[in-house]
């Protein structure tokens, strides 16, 4: 039998485009925890909650973003869920997302995520697109844990190795993403990163980061089956 594999999906232009909701979601969340309206948002580009959310608060004027970040952040979770109908009406899942991860299914792959986003806000959008389905989202790596993607990475195979009792050989370990920061947490996490040009950094950009496959989308399974296992695919 093959040795056990395990995906790790970004969310954000690589499974869904949630319709240009986020800088709503900020300044909602913004308005609320610091009690003005938000001029300007810290670039949100394949970065974590974590970090975008410190320095937009800073960008704000806010000289001890700190303790607000538990605030801003159930801000956040509450106007993710105010605007998930927004996001059905704006948004949609990309192309061969859903029978993608569907597709890994017959191989035999746990799924999970690897995202910025926090997990509610992950869930609201994945759950907006029913894109919930397969995907275990109990283990995980989310933007509140770090702002570094590789340490999110690990934390995910960490947990889900105890909730399975195995152990993921790190070639059989998979991060699938749109950006080169997902190429280079996966790179520095020691695990194989997959990309796909479906966001703002080209197919070139993504292979000179080191992403080991890159793809243009995620409609042909074949192809992503083989990017995803290599020569060893199952």
């Amino acid at each position: 039998m093959a040795a056990p594999a395990l995906v790790l999906w970004d969310v954000d232009h690589t499974l869904l485009d949630s319709g240009g909701v986020s800088r709503a979601l900020y300044s909602r969340a913004f308005e609320r925890v610091v009690g003005r309206a938000l001029d300007e948002l810290a670039d949100l580009t394949g970065r974590t909650e974590r970090a975008i959310v410190l320095e937009t608060m800073r960008l704000g004027g806010v000289t001890d973003p700190e303790r607000l970040l538990s605030a801003f952040y159930l801000a956040m979770v509450d106007a993710a869920r105010e605007l998930q109908g927004t996001m059905r009406a704006r948004g949609h899942a990309l192309a061969g997302a859903r029978q993608a991860v569907a597709g890994l299914v017959a191989a035999g792959v746990v799924q999970s995520v690897v995202t910025g986003n926090l997990r509610p806000v992950a869930e609201t959008k994945l759950a907006a697109f029913d894109l919930t389905d397969h995907l275990d989202l109990d283990v995980g790596g989310y933007g509140d844990a770090a702002p570094d993607r590789a340490v999110l990475v690990t934390l995910a195979v960490t947990q889900a190795e105890a909730a399975r009792d195995v152990v993921y050989p790190r070639h059989r370990v998979v991060v699938i993403g749109d950006t080169i920061h997902d190429v280079k947490g996966a790179l520095d996490a020691g695990v194989r990163p997959v990309g796909v040009a479906t966001g703002r950094d080209s197919a070139a950009e993504l292979t000179a980061a080191g992403a080991a496959a890159v793809l243009a989308d995620l409609t042909d399974l074949s192809a992503l089956r083989l990017a995803v296992f290599g020569a060893t695919q199952s």
